[in-house]
């Protein structure tokens, strides 16, 4: 049996490189999201403005990579599913194409924010599991 190598740190947050870096990765995030013509469905499954998103995607990511606890403490669990469905959010429904300009937008900014390649690895494969989860319409 092989023993996947040990990462070079405790938590993915501390790889990342703390708040700073995650605050970094979600801003370049919504940026791409809003100004990429690749990313226009990802886009249209958010209504209005992004702050709101951008300041939410920051203390989940915070906690979910490891770190500080910022989301639970103010929202409880983060029932992640539930909170994306449509008639929650104001948002459109989460199929196939938005799972996957979500994960290209967010590889995108882990590479433009210099995330370590081997944690992106990382990253992305839990990433997939988690926007495949997401998806709340059918294809």
């Amino acid at each position: 049996m092989q023993i996947p190598e040990k990462p070079p740190f405790d938590t993915p947050f501390e790889w990342i490189g703390g708040e700073a870096r995650v605050k970094a990765l979600v801003e370049r995030f919504y940026d791409l999201m809003d100004l990429e013509p690749n990313y226009s469905a990802l886009r249209a499954t958010h209504t209005g403005p992004l702050d709101n998103a951008r300041q939410k995607t920051f203390w989940f990511l915070c906690g979910w990579l490891g770190g500080p606890q910022h989301y639970t403490e103010r929202f409880g669990h983060p029932m992640l599913r539930m909170r994306h469905m449509p008639q929650q959010t104001g948002g459109g429904p989460i199929g196939i194409k938005e799972r996957d300009q979500w994960l290209a937008c967010m590889n995108q900014a882990m590479v433009e924010t210099g995330v370590d390649e081997a944690l992106r690895e990382r990253l992305n494969t839990s990433f997939f599991q988690t926007a495949d989860w997401m998806r709340n319409k059918g294809e």
